[in-house]
């Protein structure tokens, strides 16, 4: 079995009003995402096509949550954001973060596993799966999902 990872950063603002504390406030980090995928070589000696993993993952971040905001749904900060057009992400709405409904770090992690999914399944990569990631968002907090 054989790995590669994919680094990418972005600049996101979310807030956690359900947990109390500081992370109740509208703040925003610098994250950083690494996502392993794993399987044999192909014919090509290669796991993965390298330039189509990093365009799918880094153009979903930008995308959808590189500097915008991202909210639970039931977040009362939603429909002024919306109202105001600004770019934001609903978590526990958006595909594909159903079932995820408040933009933690360990659901960014899921979500992101879950976008990489999508990428694998989109270019007909036979067993290849996501191994890991890990997203960062301070200099020393991290959440990983292993699989």
């Amino acid at each position: 079995m054989n790995q590669v990872t994919v680094r990418h950063n972005f600049e996101t603002a979310h807030r956690l009003p359900h947990l109390g504390g500081k992370c109740q406030n509208l703040h925003g980090h610098s994250w950083w995402a690494e996502v392993t995928v794993a399987g044999d070589l192909n014919d090509q000696g290669i796991v993965v096509d390298f330039g189509t993993l990093k365009r799918h993952l880094r153009e979903w971040i930008d995308t959808h949550l590189d500097h915008g905001a991202m909210l639970g749904d039931l977040d009362p900060l939603v429909p002024a954001l919306e109202e105001d057009g600004g770019k934001l992400f609903r978590f526990g709405v958006a595909e594909p973060s159903k079932g995820l409904d408040w933009p933690t770090v360990e659901n960014v992690a899921e979500l992101l596993a879950r976008v990489t999914d999508d990428c694998i399944d989109a270019a007909g990569w036979r067993g290849v799966a996501v191994t890991r990631v890990r997203v960062t968002e301070t200099h020393v907090n991290a959440a990983e999902v292993v699989r």
